[in-house]
């Protein structure tokens, strides 16, 4: 669904891995079928959503980065599910820092290991992991470069939740201020940047459901993916 597939790139003597060496990865560390089928879904909708934006918004960014960050940002996932199956949500925050040391350990770059640390909400900060007692490393985990920015954006508007959904941007924006205004503006700035996407193509593509109450919206701790 997420159009051609490129073959490994160089980016800055930086090689980013093909679509299908990607897929190879989420194919090795997934403990089900079922878990890569959800997991990496999902990736593919996020990239969708990412190079709609790119391609309406005319913006100069890495576009082979971003497709790479897009499908490889939730890998972490796979850690969390148990031998039952079923998904640790207790502990699902840590899913970017898992997928982080996935990919260290692979030996990809980490420019690229980053897309899954620095996603999770709108980023997180040390005083968040603090303060909301965060079962990860206590340090900053906010986008820097705007292809993680843009990452992080467009997985704001598709959950991984049972069944999967789409989210529109007021519903997101409704539900993240939980966390503070500051998260709010943050959503905000990124909604100016990058624009809204045009979420009905996806959801008649891939059959789940639009979300657009903010009362059925996942937490905003899940990265809203």
């Amino acid at each position: 669904m997420t159009g051609p597939q490129p073959a490994a790139t160089t980016v800055e003597a930086m090689v980013i891995p093909s679509d299908e060496e990607i897929r190879a990865l989420h194919e090795k560390y997934a403990p089900t079928p079922e878990a890569f089928a959800l997991v990496y879904t999902h990736c593919e909708i996020v990239c969708a959503v990412a190079e709609q934006l790119l391609d309406r918004s005319g913006l100069a960014l890495n576009r082979s980065l971003v497709r790479a960050g897009c499908l490889l940002h939730d890998i972490g996932v796979y850690r969390l599910f148990g031998t039952t199956g079923r998904l640790d949500h207790a502990h699902y925050v840590s899913h970017g820092v898992l997928g982080h040391e996935i990919l260290a350990g692979e030996g990809l770059p980490g420019a690229l290991c980053r897309f899954c640390s620095h996603h999770t909400g709108v980023g997180l900060t040390r005083v968040d992991v603090r303060e909301q007692g965060l079962p990860i490393p206590e340090k900053d985990y906010v986008a820097e470069s705007p292809e993680e920015e843009l990452v992080m954006y467009a997985d704001k508007f598709h959950s991984k939740r049972n069944p999967p959904v789409f989210v529109t941007a007021d519903s997101y924006a409704a539900s993240v201020a939980r966390f503070g205004e500051e998260k709010v503006i943050r959503f905000k700035e990124m909604r100016t940047r990058f624009g809204t996407p045009e979420l009905n193509p996806l959801v008649a593509a891939y059959g789940h459901s639009l979300v657009g109450t903010s009362e059925e919206t996942p937490p905003a701790t899940d990265g809203g993916g």
